[in-house]
């Protein structure tokens, strides 16, 4: 470093030199008094190196002074800016998470304290690195530190390394951004929330009541309401006889489902003079545009929630439902009218459509291919021939289908998905029974790959439910997907035009899932299958198809015996070697004969997934206990399918979801 300053500084003498002494040379060789000049030449020419030499060395110390002097000044700038950075700033070691270094801001932040040898993740909970590993410059949230809240950045550098050892250091610079983040939380808790409330049963309920009777009940009505909504600085109006709109600010919306809508339970208490209890169903929307996109959110959000039974609240946001309630039955609303539109409805995709491919869930089961057989019953008095799509491995209602095999009408109407993709065309009409969820089809890319979809099912409609469809026939208040159909052939066909086999698959399915018309049975399913008994249905066949081998039988009690009592009535079995779902399934409905038992979950591995097959007679809701695990179904009859955990993880899961529900619904132990 010397030297090459030394070097920049010294001028080029040694020309200069050279130059005097030729001319020196060459005055020794001419002149009368050469010789004097040229001693003279050659004395001046060494004081001027010696001179020259001198204030060199001495303008070179002085250059070096004053680098030294300036680096100096540098570092100690340097040490003064990390010092008096405005913005707290705290440098720690990645590794062990110690704090090396703090400036005066942050040690106020954290109370004033020298913080060397502590650890950033005491100071502040929760605080994690790992977005700093990931190659981020900022963390993901806003910090909280004594009411405060900080955007926090940083970087890494590499540290001194031991041989072998990687040492990373982070620095972190903490923003505040608090008066910008309550100005935030003002502006998403001001945002208007659109509530559609609206009374389920109003017909039933005010039928045959006096206009005073009838005005009490409303009125009652009116101000429970009004009760729930006071204090919420919102407006809430009665927009039509039985529908009220509810508008309110956001940061109420905790309050109300921190009560899980108390509001369901007081208008239950109300009873009419024939003792019916009027229910309501209410859709929220939240996180909208604006008011419209906020409306439309409630429309969807009560439309849900009537869709699964009504007497419940569903709030819908920007990306999914969030449900509530559900504790009760809901009464049954279908009327012939609408089966006669879906009919006709059905009919006109049916004659318009280039193919028909029929659908159930995956693991089909009586009911899917029951109602499917029925469909294409349907179709066949129309003139066209439709496909039953079906993966012949894995359904389970072989003796059904053996039995329909039999007929020719049904020789070349199976057909597995990958032949139902080679031959669909853009006029293809997709019918979906016994599942509204797209994950539970047979062939989900079957179902992507169709433009026209229309969707037949009792279960109560989940948060992922297949859209966009062109008709859909769901009704949560029948029994059965196979009772609906039976509704539809009532008026697309002749009695006669039903073969004897496709009315004992439909009866087979309306049994199979009333257990043989003891739950989830109304007066529509004793109808259908009084009409499949005139066309035929023989119930000692249907017996026959709902009989199990005797090894199934053995596996069932097997099942059944691993069965433990949980809380309120609630069986659970955890078995490792199950065969098949239907196994399991029968499981669940003999312990449900047991007495005591109110509810009922086998948990089971099969394949690389962990199932889960629930009952109830009623009083428990296992649907909404397995929506918490990703399941679905109706109140009485549920399932789940879970991957990538075990079957000890499962059943904790399961533990959990129970102690919530029964914590949410307050259902003491027994």
């Amino acid at each position: 470093m010397n030297r090459k300053i030394k070097s920049l500084l010294s001028s080029n003498i040694h020309l200069y030199v050279v130059t005097l002494i030729l001319f020196a040379i060459a005055t020794f060789f001419f002149g009368k008094y050469s010789l004097q000049l040229t001693v003279g030449e050659i004395v001046i020419i060494a004081m001027l190196m010696v001179y020259t030499r001198v204030t060199s060395r001495r303008r070179s110390r002085e250059m070096l002074g004053y680098i030294e002097s300036v680096t100096a000044n540098i570092d100690n700038a340097t040490r003064n800016t990390l010092q008096n950075f405005p913005f707290p700033m705290a440098t720690f070691t990645l590794d062990e998470n110690d704090i090396i270094y703090a400036n005066e801001p942050f040690l106020a932040v954290t109370g004033g304290e020298r913080l060397l040898a502590t650890k950033i993740s005491t100071l502040v909970p929760g605080f994690s690195a790992r977005w700093l590993m990931e190659g981020k410059s900022e963390y993901p949230e806003l910090v909280t530190l004594n009411d405060r809240r900080y955007r926090v950045f940083g970087n890494l550098v590499r540290g001194s390394d031991a041989p072998g050892v990687k040492n990373y250091v982070a620095t972190t610079y903490w923003v505040d951004e608090t008066e910008y983040a309550l100005i935030r939380d003002e502006f998403a808790s001001s945002r208007p929330v659109f509530s559609i409330i609206l009374l389920d049963n109003y017909d039933e309920i005010i039928s045959g009541m006096s206009e005073k009777d009838k005005s009490m009940l409303i009125s009652s009505i009116d101000d429970k309401l009004t009760a729930w909504s006071r204090d919420k600085g919102g407006y809430i109006t009665r927009s039509d006889r039985d529908r009220y709109i509810f508008i309110f600010e956001e940061r109420y919306m905790s309050d109300y489902v921190d009560s899980k809508f108390a509001i369901l339970d007081s208008v239950r208490e109300l009873t009419t003079p024939k003792g019916m209890r009027p229910t309501v169903s209410i859709g929220m929307g939240v996180d909208g545009k604006n008011l419209a996109e906020s409306y439309q959110f409630a429309a969807l959000a009560l439309e849900m929630a009537l869709s699964r039974g009504g007497d419940q609240a569903v709030i819908k946001n920007r990306y999914n439902f969030e449900f509530y309630g559900g504790k009760t039955s809901g009464a049954e609303k279908r009327t012939k009218v609408k089966s006669r539109v879906m009919a006709s409805s059905l009919g006109e995709l049916m004659r318009s459509a280039s193919r028909i491919f029929i659908m159930g869930h995956k693991f089909a089961d009586l009911d899917s291919v029951g109602s499917a057989v029925g469909l294409c019953c349907a179709a066949r008095s129309l003139g066209r021939q439709a496909n039953i799509v079906i993966d012949m491995e894995t359904q389970v209602s072989q003796p059904l289908i053996n039995r329909v095999l039999t007929l020719p009408e049904y020789r070349e109407v199976f057909v597995n998905p990958q032949e139902a993709l080679l031959q669909m065309d853009g006029s293809t009409l997709l019918i979906i029974v016994d599942t509204n969820r797209p994950d539970q089809v047979e062939s989900l890319p079957l179902l992507q790959s169709c433009n026209r979809v229309a969707v037949i099912d009792h279960h109560r409609r989940a948060a992922d439910y297949i859209q966009n469809v062109a008709l859909s026939f769901h009704e949560p208040y029948a029994s059965s997907a196979s009772e609906l159909v039976t509704e539809l052939l009532q008026y697309m066909v002749e009695q006669s035009d039903i073969l004897r086999i496709e009315a004992e698959a439909l009866l087979a399915g309306i049994v199979l899932d009333t257990k043989n018309f003891t739950l989830r049975t109304g007066g529509r399913t004793f109808d259908a299958a009084a009409f499949l008994r005139r066309a035929g249905a023989d119930t000692t066949d249907v017996k026959h198809l709902l009989q199990s081998d005797f090894k199934s039988a053995v596996a069932k009690y097997s099942i059944v015996q691993k069965a433990r009592i949980y809380k309120s009535g609630i069986a659970i079995a955890a078995a490792e070697n199950v065969d098949s779902k239907v196994t399991a399934a029968q499981a669940s409905d003999e312990l449900l004969n047991i007495s005591g038992i109110q509810a009922s979950f086998v948990v089971f591995p099969l394949g690389d997934t962990v199932n889960i097959s629930a009952r109830s007679l009623g009083d428990i809701n296992v649907q909404v206990i397995l929506e918490r695990l990703g399941g679905g179904g109706n109140k009485s009859t549920a399932g789940a399918q879970i991957s990538g955990k075990s079957l000890k993880d499962v059943v904790t899961e399961l533990l959990t979801a129970i102690d919530k529900y029964l914590e949410d619904y307050s259902i003491g132990e027994e």
